[in-house]
């Protein structure tokens, strides 16, 4: 009795397993692998059903039958289990291919952002800056004239206001697409960048590195020093510290960044979600096929440990501005 119960127990539990199976067919493209798993279960349902019939004392097939389906089945589970693997191969590929246009993606926003930055750089720089230009020399050329104080007082605050605008004008140009970065390269356009830091906030910066001349693919070049401008305003806003670290180093092919400071620290997972751009660093070093390491705790400030290979990756398209890694 018990035997009978086990065999009804097993014939409905393998009939769901296969019914299961087969509404799965079309999600796996009908692969081979998967219908002779589908095969194999399905014959092994036949043959707990036709065992149950004979212990019922029903005599439906021969006792040898069941050694022919035995072999059957082994077969069927033997060479899906075999190849098993393609079907495990396709599902990395299509990560893979799906990884690669993630990848893609993202690049390709970075540097429409990039451009889009330089393009309204240009334009404040070359149009916006010479009519201001203009209108300051029209100021001096005025004061030369005889006025009274307070028209001079007029003309003084008017000039202070468009020299003010210019060097605004400037250094808003210049975020947008940093001049210092484009011409001299990452070492001499980080350094650019702290000691204007440095010159308006009270935050000891130390920056040490072996580049000198060194010039890298655009893409690398921009996003590590988009980066490290992120790591410091970050610093700067939110942390309180008093002194940052940042090496950048190049060892062998592996371009290395480890920063520091010494701030009030914080939950580097709950910032990843939240925000202070941690998340967008993260996504900015993934689009160079680098690493991102970010550690942080109450009291003890913050790390940041990147690395990126800067040979150029086969995977993305290379740019075709002329900007290449030239040797030292």
């Amino acid at each position: 009795m018990l035997i009978t119960i086990l065999l009804i127990l097993s014939i409905v539990v393998q009939t769901l397993a296969t019914a299961y199976a087969l509404r799965l067919v079309r999600a796996t493209k009908y692969n081979s692998v998967w219908i002779l798993f589908i095969v194999g279960f399905s014959l092994l349902t036949i043959e707990r059903l036709v065992q149950l019939l004979m212990d019922l004392g029903v005599e439906v097939v021969p006792r040898w039958w069941f050694g022919y389906l035995g072999v059957t089945v082994s077969i069927c589970l033997s060479i899906g289990v075999m190849y098993a693997h393609k079907l495990f191969r396709y599902i990395d590929r299509l990560n893979h291919q799906r990884t690669l246009l993630n990848k893609r993606i993202l690049t390709a926003v970075l540097r429409t952002e990039e451009k889009a930055r330089s393009r309204f750089s240009k334009e404040l720089h070359d149009g916006l800056g010479p009519l201001l230009s203009s209108a300051k020399m029209s100021l001096t050329a005025l004061s030369r004239d005889e006025h009274n104080a307070e028209q001079r007082e007029i003309i003084d605050n008017t000039t202070y206001v468009i020299e003010e605008a210019i060097r605004s004008l400037r250094e808003i140009s210049n975020n947008l697409s940093p001049h210092v970065l484009n011409d001299f390269g990452l070492a001499r356009g980080v350094q650019n960048f702290i000691d204007k830091s440095v010159a308006m906030h009270d935050v000891k910066i130390r920056f040490t590195t072996n580049l000198r001349s060194e010039r890298y693919d655009t893409d690398v070049e921009v996003i590590l020093y988009r980066v490290i401008c992120e790591l410091i305003n970050n610093s700067l806003k939110h942390s309180g510290c008093t002194s940052i670290n940042l090496s950048l180093s190049q060892n062998g092919s592996e371009l290395t960044l480890d920063y520091s400071d010494n701030g009030r620290g914080f939950n580097p997972q709950a910032m990843m979600d939240c925000g202070m751009g941690l998340s967008n660093i993260s996504s900015r070093i993934n689009s160079l096929g680098g690493s991102c390491s970010i550690t942080s705790s109450k009291g003890k400030g913050m790390q940041a440990a990147i690395r990126v290979n800067t040979q150029e990756d086969p995977a993305v398209p290379a740019r075709r501005d002329g900007r290449r890694k030239k040797r030292s």
